[in-house]
């Protein structure tokens, strides 16, 4: 067995190794070829078109999650996303194997910290929606007033204008100031939208893209159209008061569990330290009945960010 554990520790460093140069040779070339390009034409090539090779023909995974990069406003790319998700994910299945020596708890250790950094980007843009959620419906009533300024014709205008404007939350003034400055330097007005979108991550802002997209596509007045969305908004203020409530509900319930665990494990290593060291440190089963009890957190965290994805 102990043999076994080896080979097995000895093929995932090989791996974890081999992953990250082919991931950061890959990464440096493509920013090089990217910056050669913008010395030589700037920057007009739509970013979907700038995909690094190994990464090719993965197409609406990559673009997905540049889209949640984007709205939730993380620095890294695509690339670098996937190689540290990579990475931890053979670091878990390695050490799993290290510290348990059964293929099923390398497994499992090394599936939950492979889905660790999109769970985080999921948390992370769930928590900016929630905080922008409630300043919607002003942003939305302030760009209507910057467009009806502007004659009714100037979609990029009126955004401008609403971002000049400074009157929003820090948060909504972030994402209307990446929609304006996406619309005025992208070339693909579709993907700019559906990161706006992204970034409140409700049925309203759903409405608005739509009205947009026509507006920059076809050029007709929109006038009527938000003003419809924000009569229906005012109405819709009390439900989305009382969904707010159920969004606190389940953010609670999310960590009672990991809550209760730590308090469990606290009392019993406060009562007998020794036998619950040999029980739960030493002992494999003690371990093993640790790491599912970590795994049940990990899907009802995961469950969770999926029911405040629909609340929202």
């Amino acid at each position: 067995m102990t043999d076994y554990v080896r080979l097995s520790w000895c093929l995932l460093l090989f791996l974890m190794i081999y992953v990250s140069l082919r991931l950061g040779f890959a990464a440096a070339w493509d920013r090089m070829s990217l910056r050669r390009r913008l010395s030589v034409r700037g920057d007009s090539v739509p970013e979907t078109k700038r995909m690094s090779r190994p990464l090719r023909g993965m197409g609406k995974l990559q673009s997905h999650t540049a889209d949640l990069l984007s709205a939730a406003r993380w620095s890294i790319g695509p690339e670098a996303f996937f190689a540290t998700s990579g990475m931890m994910g053979l670091g878990g299945a390695a050490g799993g194997m290290a510290l348990f020596q059964t293929p099923r708890s390398a497994a499992l250790l090394g599936l939950m910290l492979g889905l660790l950094p999109y769970v985080l980007l999921r948390m992370r843009l769930v928590n900016r929606q929630m905080a922008a959620r409630l300043e919607f419906l002003p942003a939305v009533e302030l760009f209507y007033q910057c467009y009806l300024l502007t004659g009714g014709r100037q979609i990029r205008v009126a955004l401008q204008k609403t971002v000049e404007e400074r009157r929003l939350p820090g948060e909504v003034q972030a994402v209307f100031e990446q929609l304006a400055r996406n619309l005025t330097v992208r070339s693909d007005d579709e993907e700019s939208v559906r990161r706006f979108c992204l970034a409140f991550g409700h049925t309203w802002a759903d409405h608005f893209a739509n009205i947009l997209m026509v507006a920059l596509a076809e050029g007709n007045p929109i006038g009527p159209n938000l003003k419809e969305l924000i009569d229906d908004m005012r109405k819709a203020q009390l439900a989305n008061q009382q969904e707010r409530h159920r969004l606190l509900e389940i953010r609670i319930a999310n960590f009672a569990p990991a809550l209760f665990l730590g308090l469990f494990m606290a009392v019993n290593f406060r009562l007998n330290p020794e036998g619950s060291y040999r029980s739960y440190i030493m002992d494999p089963t003690g371990r093993g009945m640790l790491l599912n009890a970590v795994a049940l957190l990990f899907g009802s965290l995961i469950m969770g960010i999926y029911l405040s994805r629909k609340k929202l």
